[in-house]
C-alpha cells in the first residue's frame, strides 16, 4: 500500500468488487460519488501483460502501433514528476511534442531498465486508442461505459496531473503500474484555490495546491479540501469510477504507468462552464441590487426545484427555449446565443 499521502487518517473510497454493465448502471454511474471497482478489468490482455513486467509492457502496446504520434508532455527532473506552471506563471514547467508511439515506449523503457535518476518526466495524456493506438478497444473490452465512450490511454513514468474536475463521468481503468487518486467533492471549490480558467494546463482548470505537499499557510482553507477528500489507490485490473464534476489528482508511481479512461454524457458546446464564464462577463460584477434580481431569474428558469415546470402555463408550441429538454430546444438555444453575442460584438 502506498503510505505517503499527507492525510493522517484518509477518507477511503468506497469499494466494490467487479461488477456487470446493468448494475453498473443502475447502481454505481447514476450515484453521486466515486467507487473502486476491483479487478473490474483483470481480465485484459493488457493487464496481464503488465503484470509481466516494463518490457512486456512496452512490447505490448507498441503491438498497437501505426496510429497518429501521440501528444507528450515532458518536463525536467526538477519537477519532480508533477506538470504545472512556472513559479513566476508565466508559462508551464514543461514542454509538448508529438512523438510516435514507438519512440515514446523506448524512451520510457530505457528510463526504466537503465534506473535513470531523477529521470525526467514524460507522459502522453489522453490518446484516442482509435487514432493513437487502432486496435485496443477490440482487443481490450469493457462494457461498462456507453458503447459510444471512447477509450483513451494515458502512458507514462512516475507524473503528477494537478487537481482537476471533468463535465463528464468517467471511468479510469488502471493497466500498469499503481495510481493514487485524491478525489474532493464538488462543493469544495472554494476551498481548492482555482488557477487560471482561461489559461489550462490541459483543458480544465485545476487547483493550485499540491494535495501531497499542501503550503497551507498560503492556501489555508485547503486544510478543509483535505478533510473531505477521498483516497483511491489502484493497481493494475482496478477501476475507479468518477462522477462528473469531482476535483481529482491523480499520481502514478511506478516507472511505466498505463491507464485508459472512459468519458461520456458529455456535449462540450453545452457544458455548465461555458454559462459560468460569460457570468463572469454579465452578472459577477453588476451592483447588488441587480445581482440579486438576476439570482432570483436564476433560481426560477434553471436551479429550483420546479424550474424545468418554468414555461409550463403556455401552450407547447409557444415555449421555446422555455421547453423540454431536446435536440431541437438545444438547436434553438444555439441559434439564439449566436445571434444575440454576435449583435454584441
Amino acid at each position: 500500500m502506498i503510505t505517503d499521502h499527507p492525510a493522517a487518517t484518509p477518507r477511503r473510497v468506497i469499494e466494490r468488487e467487479a461488477v456487470d454493465a446493468p448494475t453498473f448502471r443502475a447502481e454505481i454511474a447514476s450515484g453521486p460519488v466515486p467507487v473502486v471497482l476491483r479487478g473490474q478489468a483483470a481480465h485484459w490482455d493488457a493487464v496481464g501483460r503488465a503484470l509481466a513486467g516494463d518490457r512486456a509492457t512496452a512490447e505490448y502496446l507498441a503491438g498497437f502501433g501505426g496510429g497518429q504520434p501521440l501528444e507528450v508532455m515532458i518536463a525536467p527532473p526538477e519537477t519532480n514528476g508533477r506538470f504545472f506552471y512556472r513559479e513566476d506563471m508565466r508559462g508551464f514547467n514543461f514542454q509538448r511534442q508529438h512523438v510516435p508511439l514507438g519512440s515514446l515506449l523506448g524512451e520510457l523503457l530505457r528510463l526504466a531498465e537503465q534506473q535513470v535518476t531523477p529521470a525526467p518526466a514524460i507522459y502522453a495524456s489522453a490518446a484516442a486508442a482509435p487514432d493513437h493506438l487502432p486496435g485496443w478497444r477490440e482487443a481490450n473490452p469493457l462494457d461498462l461505459p456507453p458503447a459510444n465512450a471512447v477509450p483513451r490511454l494515458w502512458i507514462g513514468n512516475a507524473t503528477q496531473v494537478a487537481t482537476h474536475f471533468d463535465a463528464s463521468p468517467n471511468l479510469a481503468v488502471c493497466v500498469a503500474g499503481r495510481r493514487r487518486f485524491t478525489l474532493f467533492p464538488p462543493e469544495q471549490v472554494a476551498n481548492l484555490y482555482l488557477g487560471p480558467l482561461d489559461n489550462t494546463l490541459a483543458g480544465p482548470p485545476n487547483s493550485m495546491v499540491d494535495p501531497d505537499a499542501p503550503d497551507l499557510e498560503r492556501y489555508p482553507r485547503f486544510a478543509e479540501a483535505l478533510a473531505q477528500a477521498q483516497v483511491a489507490e489502484l493497481a493494475p485490473g482496478d477501476a475507479l469510477f468518477i462522477p462528473a464534476i469531482w476535483w481529482h489528482h491523480v499520481r502514478a508511481f511506478d516507472r511505466l504507468n498505463v491507464l485508459v479512461n472512459y468519458w461520456w454524457a458529455y456535449d462540450s458546446s453545452a457544458t455548465p462552464f461555458i454559462a459560468l464564464i460569460h457570468a463572469l462577463m454579465s452578472v459577477r460584477d453588476l451592483p447588488p441590487a441587480e445581482k440579486q434580481a438576476w439570482r432570483a431569474w436564476f433560481d426560477h428558469l434553471v436551479f429550483g426545484d420546479d424550474a424545468v415546470a418554468a414555461g409550463a402555463h403556455l401552450p407547447d408550441h409557444a415555449r421555446g427555449i422555455l421547453g423540454a429538454a431536446s435536440r431541437e430546444r438545444s438547436e434553438k438555444i444555439r441559434n439564439y446565443l449566436l445571434l444575440t453575442l454576435g449583435r454584441g460584438r
